[in-house]
Order: structure tokens, then sequence, then C-alpha cells
């Protein structure tokens, strides 16, 4: 599911030094993106302590980041002489490696005294992408190599002009991107303010829950033990300790915050996309790498067989237990039918962007939301099972109720009934919990949410080879196998997969005639 390397190598100019994402070759550099998982895995092991302190620290991180965007606000000691626009270019000394590369964060006036230096990410290595990392990290996990020097001087890139400085390097670094930035900045990216705004699916979530930071407003009340204040799906966590309040802070923050936010990027694409335009589409690429960067994240390593923390690996976690792994989904161990079906997607996707196809889109994005979410309902499924038939206790009944709350406003949708039978047995201190009743909620709304029988599948019990009793998936009409049509876009995609390796080539070029790739109407560099 990516461009054929022996066909990369007859083009000139092409370099396939950017990391896979689990198979998907980016057109653009997303390796910053990429690492928002390593916050998921910073705030999970602050909630695994769970302590008071702990969840403090949590929520810190959560709200601030430490791996991605990052960048050191620092103090000149006289006045910038001429303006600094977004995306200038700066050198500075860092701490122990040598010159750091950055650009400046926003743009400043003449006789400003404080600006921020953006840390240039690498594109080919993932795993320092940046050698700073600060933000709200514990020290113990904190690096500084990469970072500016507490004391120096930053030149302007192409100017000669030279400017001392000083700042905190334990205080003064922190990060442009974070997990709770996902949810609460959902009203300007999805809601109003986009051309392609409402984004209908974000609509739907929006209409249901009655608040755009929805995701955020549930994090947060885990995080502090408190109630939300929804229109409908609320949640009391004082009902909850340390057990269910981890579950749902950890899961809220993937499968709501970040699912969310990987659905937006893909939109965003359409929205920049220009119709048969071949030299405009770079800033459409980009917010498509991005998707499929928030989706994945570097912990799933350029094939996808790592160990991640956001909704990839549910999806790889969720076939297991569904019987609904491989090729065929129809496997107990492997990659997901999902993960299979969305990557073709992904690629797809990015095809129709590199040849301006942009009126085929809209498909592919809502095919790509469908997919997504089964994973959501396998593990809605799954907790109902355990906490129904398997006497689960707080921590199983944490996770349904995070679970559900990631899909209730997809059935809203479809059914306002069902979607209210699966709330009163999955919300947070549900007084019971039928799983059969839960089970026939989501498989009467299947067709309205695009998916079937298959495609969820049934929950398997290892111990006796069989689905458990009244779990084996819905009988209906599903066809299964993935698309061969499909899986030969891994060898290439015809005429438009060439044109799309010319795309590659003209990117790269660019690059090494250092031309700004992704450009916004305005001019600005695009940094999403």
């Amino acid at each position: 599911m990516k461009f054929s390397l022996a066909a990369l190598s007859l083009i000139p100019f092409v370099s396939a030094s950017r990391p896979m994402i689990a198979g998907y070759e980016p057109g653009s550099s997303v390796t910053d993106h990429n690492a928002i998982d390593l916050d998921q895995k910073a705030f999970e092991g602050q909630l695994g302590l769970a302590t008071a302190d702990s969840f403090a620290k949590a929520k810190q991180i959560y709200n601030e980041g430490g791996h991605s965007k990052s960048f050191a606000t620092i103090e000149l000691t006289t006045g910038l002489a001429s303006e600094l626009t977004k995306d200038s270019g700066l050198t500075g000394e860092s701490v122990s490696i040598g010159d750091v590369k950055g650009k400046m964060y926003s743009s400043a006036p003449i006789g400003s005294t404080t600006i921020k230096f953006k840390y240039t990410p690498s594109e080919d290595n993932q795993e320092e992408h940046v050698k700073c990392k600060v933000g709200a990290l514990p020290v113990a996990d904190q690096i500084h190599d990469g970072c500016l020097e507490a004391t120096g001087s930053i030149t302007v890139d192409g100017t000669g002009a030279s400017y001392s400085y000083s700042y905190s390097v334990e205080n003064d670094n922190k990060n442009g991107r974070s997990i709770a930035g996902f949810s609460t900045s959902a009203a300007s990216k999805m809601l109003e303010g986009c051309p392609g705004c409402p984004y209908a699916e974000f609509k739907k979530y929006y209409d249901y829950y009655g608040q755009a930071d929805y995701a955020h407003a549930w994090v947060t009340a885990a995080l502090d033990g408190t109630k939300t204040n929804f229109k409908n799906g609320n949640a009391d966590f004082a009902k909850y300790g340390y057990t269910g309040r981890t579950e749902a802070a950890k899961k809220g923050t993937a499968y709501m915050n970040v699912y969310m936010y990987v659905i937006r990027e893909f939109e965003d694409a359409i929205d920049d996309c220009n119709k048969g335009c071949l030299e405009c589409n770079f800033g459409s690429v980009h917010a498509w790498d991005e998707g499929v960067a928030f989706y994945t994240g570097s912990l799933e390593g350029v094939t996808g067989a790592g160990s991640g923390k956001l909704i990839h690996a549910l999806a790889d976690k969720r076939c297991q237990n569904y019987k609904t792994c491989g090729i065929e989904g129809d496997e107990l161990e492997g990659q997901s039918y999902v993960n299979y079906q969305l990557f073709q997607k992904f690629l797809i996707g990015q095809q129709y962007l590199v040849t301006g196809t942009c009126d085929a889109l809209r498909n592919v994005v809502d095919d790509i939301s469908d997919l997504m979410s089964v994973p959501l309902v396998q593990g809605t499924l799954r907790y109902a099972y355990k906490v129904d038939k398997l006497k689960g206790a707080e921590k199983e009944k944490a996770e349904g109720a995070v679970f559900a709350a990631a899909v209730l406003p997809r059935v809203a949708s479809c059914s306002a009934d069902d979607a209210k039978i699966v709330y009163d047995n999955m919300m947070v201190d549900a007084s019971s919990t039928d799983h059969a009743a839960v089970k026939s909620a989501f498989e009467r709304n299947y067709d309205c949410m695009g998916m079937n029988g298959k495609l969820v599948g049934g929950l398997w019990n290892g111990a006796t080879g069989s689905y458990y009793e009244n779990a084996a998936p819905k009988k209906d009409k599903s066809t299964g196998g993935v698309n061969k049509l499909a899986m030969g876009l891994g060898i290439g995609f015809g005429i438009a997969g060439l044109v799309g390796i010319a795309f590659i080539a003209t990117l790269i070029r660019k690059e090494k005639q250092g031309k700004p790739i992704f450009t916004n109407a305005s001019n600005d560099a695009i940094d999403a």
C-alpha cells in the first residue's frame, strides 16, 4: 500500500528518505505530527501512577504537550531591527550538539524583544524528530541536548542579522501542539471558519453533545472527577476512583480528541484541493498526510508492526477479540481488516489529491469515517459483554462507557432511540448492562453507520474456539475480502500513480531549491 520503490528509483530527484507511516509513504514532512502519540504515552504513564499529583501532571501533559511543535520563547537584549515574518529561518547554538535550526513561530514587528524560536524537525529521523523535548514532560523524560543554550545569539538566515538572547531551558521550551488542542480548537476548525464547515461527521457529535469541545470536556471531567454538562450522554466521574477515571481519560484522549481531529485533517484536505491542478495541491497533500500521522502515530513504526497508542493500534487489538484480522477479515491475529481497508483509502485519497481529482475525495473521506468507527463499536460491545456476563467491575464499566461515548453520536444520527438504549446500558455507573440490548441497538443501525456484520465480527472465545453465546456476528448481506483492484494500488495506480510519483519529485525538487513547499492563499507556510 505504497509507491513501488523500484518505480521511485527511476524518477529523478525522488527520495524515499521520509519515514513510512505503517507502510504509507507521506508526500510531505509529518514526523512532528506523527510524534503526538508520545504525548499520549507520557499521559498514560502519569495516569498509571494513580495519585493526585500524577493526575495533575497528566492533565498538564494533556493540555500543554511535550513532543510536538516544540518552540522556545526567548528574550532579546535589543529589539528587532526589522520585522520577522512567520517561518523566517533562524540559527542558534544548542545546549550540547552544536548548531540548531529553527524558524519564527509567529511574526514579530520591528522593536520586538520577545520572539518564539520554533525548532525545525527532522524529516528522515522519526525517533529523533526534534532533540528538544520539554514542555510539560516530567524532568526525567525531558531532552535538552538540542534546545537553544540558555544564553547566546541567534542569526536570521539570509540576512546576517544577529541578536543576543537569554531564556530558561527548563521553563521556556513549550509546545504548540497538544492533545487538548485537538478538541479546544474544534469550534474554529470544524464547526465554523473553514470552507467545508460544519464538517458532517463532527456535526453529528456537536448535535449530540451540544458543545464543540465535547472531547475536552469529557477528558477534563475524568481527570478532575467531576460531571460533564452535555445535552446528551453525560457522565459523572465522581462515581469512579482512579481506576475508572484513568480508563475514561486515556481512552477519551485517543478515541475522542485525536479520533475527530484525524477526520478533520481529511476534511481540510478536501477544502484545500484544487481541481485538476498538479502544482496547486501541496497543502492538501500535507493535510492528508497529517491525518494519516494522527491516526497512526510514531510508535507503530514504518511497517505498522509496532505497539502504538492511537486508533491504528485499537483496530489491531479489537480484531483479535472479534476475529476480524487479516486480509479477508476472518483471522485472530495480524493487522486488522479495518486497517487494511483504511490504508487503501489513505493511498487512494493521496492519489486523488496529487492529480487534483477533488470531486472523488468526498466518498473516500466518508468511507474512512465509517471504517474508523468500527473498533469503537467493537470496544463498546466487548465491554458490554464483560460487564453483563463476566462480572466486570469499575475498570470494565469505565472502558465500556468511554467506547460508547466515542461512537454514540453516530448511532444517534441514525436513531435517537437506539442511542439511548446504548447510553442507558453503558453510561458511567449504569444500574445494569444488557449486552444483547446493546448489540441489537447497534445492529439495527449498521447500514446507516456504513458497516455490516462481517466488518464488526463477533466476540470470540479462545477457550472454546467459538463465539461467545449470543455474541456471534450479525448475519447480513456483507461481502468479505479486500477489493483486488485496490490491492493493486500497492504496486501502482496506473496513470494517476505515475502522476503522483511525479508530484513527489516536484515536492523534493522544490525543497532542494530552498523554496517553501506548502503555502496557503496568503503565502504563509502551512504548519497545522
